[in-house]
C-alpha cells in the first residue's frame, strides 16, 4: 500500500534554494566549525525536508529563512550527537602498528622483559611487587606477610614501578604519561 505524498514544486524549491542557499551554507559552515563537506551534506538535507514539506511555505511569515536555519541547526545538532555516540574511527596505520593477540611469540617476549627488569630490583622492591601483582595480595595482606607498614609496601611499589618503567622499552605509567599530556610535551 503506497501512499501519495505532496512535495514542494521544482520552481518554489530553486527559488529557495537561490534565494537561502548562500547563506543556509555559510550558516552551517559555522555549526560545522568549517567543515565544508559536512556543511553541504546539512544544507542538502535541510532542502529535502522543505522539499517533503510543501505546508511549511504556508506559515503567515515573511520569508523561508527562519524555518529553513531552525531545520538546518537540528539537523546539526542531531548529527554531531550521532557522531559521538560511535566510538571514534581508528586509522589502518594504528592497527598495522598493534601487535596481534594471537601472536604468542610478542607476549612470550613481552613476558620475558618483564621478567629481566623484575629482576633487576632490588630484592625488597621485588618482594613487594611478587605480592601486589603476581600473587594479587592488598597491600594490607602484603604487609602482614613482610612484616612492614603498609606505607612502605605503597612507596616500595611507587618505587620499583618507576625503575621498571625505565628499564621497559615502551612502557610508561599512566599517570605520568596525563602529566605529559597535560603539560604539552611529546609523548
Amino acid at each position: 500500500m503506497t501512499t501519495a505524498t505532496a512535495t514542494t514544486d521544482e520552481r518554489t524549491l530553486e527559488e529557495l534554494q537561490r534565494d537561502h542557499g548562500p547563506a543556509l551554507l555559510t550558516f552551517l559552515l559555522g555549526l560545522t566549525y568549517g567543515d565544508r563537506q559536512r556543511a553541504e551534506d546539512l544544507a542538502q538535507e535541510t532542502l529535502v525536508r522543505a522539499w517533503l514539506h510543501p505546508e511549511a511555505f504556508d506559515g503567515t511569515y515573511a520569508s523561508m529563512r527562519p524555518w529553513l536555519f531552525t531545520v538546518a541547526r537540528r539537523l546539526a545538532i542531531d548529527a554531531r550527537r550521532s557522531r559521538l555516540a560511535r566510538p571514534a574511527e581508528i586509522g589502518d596505520g594504528l592497527l598495522a602498528a598493534t601487535p596481534d593477540p594471537a601472536d604468542a611469540t610478542a607476549s612470550a617476549e613481552a613476558a620475558l622483559d618483564v621478567r629481566a627488569a623484575v629482576r633487576e630490583l632490588s630484592p625488597e622492591h621485588r618482594a613487594v611487587l611478587v605480592r601486589l601483582y603476581f600473587h594479587g595480595l592488598t597491600v594490607k595482606e602484603a604487609a602482614v606477610e613482610l612484616g612492614i607498614p603498609a606505607g612502605t609496601v605503597k612507596s616500595r611499589s611507587h618505587y620499583a614501578l618507576r625503575q621498571l618503567g625505565r628499564s621497559l622499552p615502551g612502557y610508561r605509567p599512566r599517570r605520568a604519561a596525563i602529566a605529559r599530556v597535560r603539560a604539552g610535551a611529546p609523548q
